[in-house]
């Protein structure tokens, strides 16, 4: 690993050529080409490219427009289907790395999902061991696929802070077991933590045949049911919205064992979602006015900017009602 991290170094901190390395190593040329590719499945390679394509910055600011967010990152295609992990891994990481750098973050607050963990494998190593890291949802789950958990320890892992999970599920069985839950002193030391977040980190979760959350069995096919009654599209640390951006009237969205959508409200939230089907999703948490920016790739960015321009060309087509004349 020492080695495999010296050629890594020399290669890109240096600019060394592998004849270079080779020499000053005193190994081979195939032995440095075989140190750098073991770097880079040691994750001890992270490569970010500074700058963003003309196209995405013109969605960025479309959207950002449309929805007043303080930012609107897109990260550009890479070609991949469904869930585009590697785009927003790599968009997710840049950005995170850099607000981490920041001295007045001290406390983060960590939503869950897929999209989320891909972003901290993707997270170089950085050093801020005064950094507290807090889970803002319930952390026992029966799928290790959506443990929120695993996403939180691994940022630790990665920072060197302090973690804090949520020991409750995701949802309580009843609105009565979220109250003894939440009573109990080591969540509500958790959740104070987690109001104080300088930074909070959210994932998106659609309203699908195909949602994660159904799929992992985090909620059942009856409380889908329910809520696509309801009219959810969109949710986000168990809490679901219209396409509007209201909370529905739904018995889940009571028993969600996380902050709830009024403690997001002034704090610097920032959803890194996409993919197929995502649109409609995030369009409606972006239409609830709590997220304050937004990391998304681009084919999921296109599809945004074409519901947002499809909807203002229906109001600019509605008949204006005209008042009644008075006889």
């Amino acid at each position: 690993m020492g080695l495999a991290s010296r050629a890594a170094w020399l290669s890109y901190v240096g600019g060394l050529t592998q004849e270079d390395i080779a020499g000053r190593l005193k190994v081979s040329r195939v032995k440095v080409n075989r140190l750098i590719a073991l770097a880079h499945r040691q994750g001890l390679i992270r490569v970010f490219v500074e700058g963003t394509a003309a196209e995405c910055v013109a969605l960025e600011d479309e959207i950002a427009r449309a929805f007043d967010l303080r930012f609107c990152t897109v990260a550009p295609d890479l070609g991949e289907t469904d869930l585009p992990l590697q785009a927003l891994a790599a968009a997710g990481a840049h950005y995170l790395i850099g607000v981490l750098e920041q001295p007045h973050v001290r406390v983060v607050g960590i939503g869950h999902g897929r999209t989320l963990a891909a972003v901290i494998d993707r997270l170089p190593r950085l050093a801020r061991a005064d950094l507290e890291f807090v889970s803002l949802l319930g952390s026992l789950t029966r799928s290790a696929a959506a443990n929120p958990f695993d996403v939180i320890h691994r940022l630790a892992g990665k920072v060197g802070g302090d973690s804090y999970f949520l020991p409750v599920p995701f949802f309580a069985d009843s609105v009565e077991d979220k109250a003894v839950l939440a009573a109990q002193r080591s969540v509500r030391d958790v959740f104070a933590l987690a109001e104080k977040a300088d930074l909070v980190i959210v994932g998106i979760g659609e309203l699908s045949a195909h949602a994660h959350l159904l799929q992992t069995g985090m909620i059942t096919e009856a409380e889908f049911a329910e809520l696509e009654q309801a009219g959810a599209v969109g949710e986000v640390l168990g809490h679901f919205f219209d396409e509007h951006g209201r909370s529905v009237e739904a018995d889940i969205n009571r028993r969600a064992l996380g902050l709830a959508p009024a403690d997001l409200r002034g704090k610097e939230v920032v959803a890194i979602a996409g993919g197929r089907g995502k649109a409609r999703a995030i369009a409606a948490v972006l239409e609830s006015g709590l997220s304050t920016g937004l990391v998304t790739d681009e084919a999921t960015a296109r599809r945004l900017a074409a519901r947002m321009r499809g909807r203002s060309h229906a109001a600019r087509r509605a008949p204006v009602e005209q008042p009644a004349i008075a006889s």
